[in-house]
């Protein structure tokens, strides 16, 4: 029986989501399968692998062969270079300790890579959210100022409107009084 390594499509329209499964190669592609060793999902950034690195390792060295996506995915897992370690251990290049120890550096500069990646992206969100942040400042400073000018306008007009009022009843208040007061001196 020929396995091979494949992805299983789930998840929705629109947002896919894989299981990695060994399957017989004359099986469907969401068919029958003979064991299930992990999930994908590529909808998340980086991408999120969950892997029974055991198992992968087992079927590889078995000789299931993955599709091309399966064999990136496994590569960037470990699972070829741990393959290619134990076969350096087997033909005697060195032990299994050196073996662990050369995988385990690798495997922590992979989490470094991969720490790094997401520390970018948020800082690229961070700085975008204080970038968009300035501009709605810069833009309710902008309203507020047009609000400030409106209602100074309108408070001048109404200060003119009270002074042209306060004018006209001066002048027809004027003419009334001047003539008492003239009189007023006149009769002393």
């Amino acid at each position: 029986m020929a396995t091979k390594i494949r992805l299983q499509r789930g998840g929705h329209k629109g947002y896919a989501v894989y299981r990695i499964v060994i399957a017989d190669v004359r099986a469907p592609r969401d068919g029958r399968f003979t064991e299930k060793i992990g999930t994908y999902n590529p909808n998340t950034n980086p991408a999120t692998v969950d892997l029974n690195f055991e198992r992968a390792l087992y079927w590889v060295e078995t000789g299931a062969q993955p599709t091309d996506t399966v064999r990136n995915i496994l590569s960037n897992e470990g699972v070829y270079l741990m393959k290619h370690l134990r076969g350096g251990v087997k033909k005697g290049a060195f032990d299994e300790a050196t073996a662990q120890k050369k995988f385990d550096a690798w495997k922590e500069a992979k989490v470094k890579g991969f720490d790094a990646i997401r520390e970018d992206v948020a800082k690229a969100k961070k700085a975008e959210a204080a970038k968009n942040l300035e501009a709605e400042k810069k833009i309710k400073e902008e309203i507020a100022k047009k609000v400030a000018d409106k209602k100074a306008a309108v408070e001048a007009a109404e200060a003119e409107e009270a002074a042209a009022e306060a004018a006209t009843e001066e002048a027809t208040e004027a003419p009334a009084e001047a003539p008492a007061t003239e009189e007023a001196p006149a009769e002393a």
